[in-house]
């Protein structure tokens, strides 16, 4: 497995341990859980929407470019779709490399990925209804740096 998307919840715990058993003798493991935020404190709930298909080839192929430009011994990408409450999980991404600069590297490449470009589409809602959320400008800018 190397890109999931799915609705259903995920065990974080278990997920870095299957991923780490897989990639025997690596000297770095880097993962990263991407929560649903309530900076306000009035979201009620998530909804993200995908294509699928589209969505998946996407996903393995800034999977496949990350494996490419770090000496990966391999990456996964697991994000879900649905509705979703605050402090759910949304996504996790892992990384594994002979050395720890690769493996953050190609996590936050992977992350500044996910948040700009992939092919999802957020809607959040509170007591006044729903609204798309627009793309940020510092999540753009992060792409800069690729």
């Amino acid at each position: 497995m190397s890109v999931r998307v799915q609705a259903e919840p995920f065990d974080m715990g278990a997920e870095v341990a299957a991923f780490t058993a897989s990639v025997p003798g690596v000297g770095a493991v880097v993962t990263f859980s991407g929560l649903v935020r309530d900076e306000g404190g009035t979201l009620s709930a998530m909804e993200i929407e995908h294509y699928p298909g589209m969505t998946e080839r996407a996903l393995e192929k800034i999977r496949a470019e990350a494996m490419d430009r770090w000496s990966l011994a391999d990456a996964w990408v697991i994000h879900r779709y649905g509705r979703m409450g605050p402090g759910d999980q949304i996504m996790m991404v892992a990384t594994a490399a002979r050395h720890r600069q690769d493996a953050f590297a190609a996590a936050e490449f992977l992350m500044d990925y996910l948040k700009s470009r992939a092919p999802f589409w957020k809607k959040e809602f509170d007591a006044h209804g729903g609204a798309w959320v627009a793309a940020k400008d510092e999540d753009e800018a992060a792409l800069g740096r690729w």
